[in-house]
């Protein structure tokens, strides 16, 4: 790679999106200690809070994504892209980046678009099984496309494609080691067995209702409860929170302290999560967002499932959810082969062979 080269990077809107960007960046920080680092995420979203706190400079668009429904939101929408768009090419002419990375999310649209415009080259990380419409639109200027699944030549450039996997904190690597620090950050009981619940960044409702529904029974089988609600949920579950047994938090910031604390997860299904949780490698039950575009969260944990390597309810089937999950819990047979067949899924050097994709571009 050239001696002093710029790297933007933009994805944002859910985690799902920050933290590849922010494993490729660090990757990239790592081998080239002198290259410069911009993100690009959109003003009233995460990243323009999370990225600074990992110590990256961010820059904000005034862009938000189309409602499904009709809404007046909707109106102000094509308002929103053409500012976007000349804010983002503000960004490039002033940064000068010598490629553009983008991980998904409502600002890497104009930002990815405006690039390819400048003649700047771009790689685009999908992590998806099914790729959202603005990939798709991206993907023909782009040089490079990282993807995580399978049969994906059906929406992008077979040329340009490489399955690398989707890129996951370095930190979860070897999480093991840091079991007895993650109960401690946490304040939980080594002696009980950890359930840890993570619906996502902005939480997930259905899974929140369903953990409040069944938290006493599970209390009284002696269980303990790390709970994630999302930020949008903490206010309303925050009274459970103070019960004995139970660790609520709105957001994980030590997503690594998590994992290793956990006995048994319950998850959605986001693909950034599944690659995490092969990683990690401990039994899961997945609880599929139905909400989803071609309810892709169902076929990414079906692909594990598949593989004898976790379990899934459907959101229409979770009055069994009680009895499926205390199966798991009383059974360290079945516990000890979900966590190794998921293990035989992990793709752990995906971040490393993107960084090496965006080498190849900035020769």
């Amino acid at each position: 790679m050239k001696p002093s080269v710029n790297i933007l990077l933009s994805g944002g809107g859910t985690g799902g999106h920050i933290y590849p960007a922010v494993a490729i960046a660090n990757e990239l920080k790592a081998r080239h200690p002198e290259a410069e680092f911009l993100f690009v995420g959109a003003n009233g979203r995460m990243e323009m809070e999370k990225i600074p706190q990992l110590g990256y400079k961010i820059e904000g668009l005034n862009i938000s994504g189309i409602q499904r429904s009709l809404t007046l939101k909707n109106l102000s929408f094509p308002f929103k892209l053409l500012q976007s768009l000349y804010r983002a090419g503000k960004i490039l002419r002033k940064f000068r980046p010598n490629v553009v990375i983008g991980t998904g999310g409502y600002a890497s649209g104009p930002t990815l678009y405006m690039a390819s415009l400048k003649n700047i080259p771009s790689l685009i990380q999908e992590q998806n099984s099914y790729p959202g419409i603005t990939n798709k639109l991206l993907a023909k200027k782009a040089e490079k496309i990282c993807v995580a699944y399978d049969g994906l030549e059906k929406y992008f450039p077979k040329e340009k494609m490489i399955k690398t996997g989707n890129p996951v904190r370095q930190d979860l690597l070897d999480i093991e080691s840091k079991r007895a620090e993650g109960l401690a950050h946490f304040g939980l009981d080594p002696k009980k067995t950890t359930i840890a619940v993570i619906g996502g960044s902005l939480g997930a409702k259905r899974i929140n209702e369903t953990i409040a529904q069944h938290l006493e029974a599970l209390l009284d089988k002696g269980l303990q409860v790390l709970w994630q609600t999302g930020k949008l949920y903490i206010d309303r579950f925050e009274p459970l929170g103070k019960k004995e047994g139970v660790v609520m938090r709105a957001f994980i910031q030590r997503m690594d302290l998590f994992y290793t604390a956990a006995d048994v997860l319950i998850s959605r299904a986001g693909a950034g999560t599944i690659s995490e949780l092969c990683i990690v490698g401990k039994p899961v039950l997945f609880i599929p967002s139905p909400n989803v575009a071609e309810d892709h969260q169902t076929k990414n944990a079906l692909s594990v499932v598949n593989e004898d390597a976790a379990l899934m309810i459907k959101e229409s089937e979770l009055e069994s959810f009680e009895e499926v999950l205390l199966g798991i819990v009383g059974d360290p047979e079945k516990r000890k082969d979900l966590s190794e067949n998921i293990k035989k899924l992990a793709l752990p050097d995906a971040t490393r062979k993107i960084a090496d994709e965006v080498e190849k571009i900035v020769k």
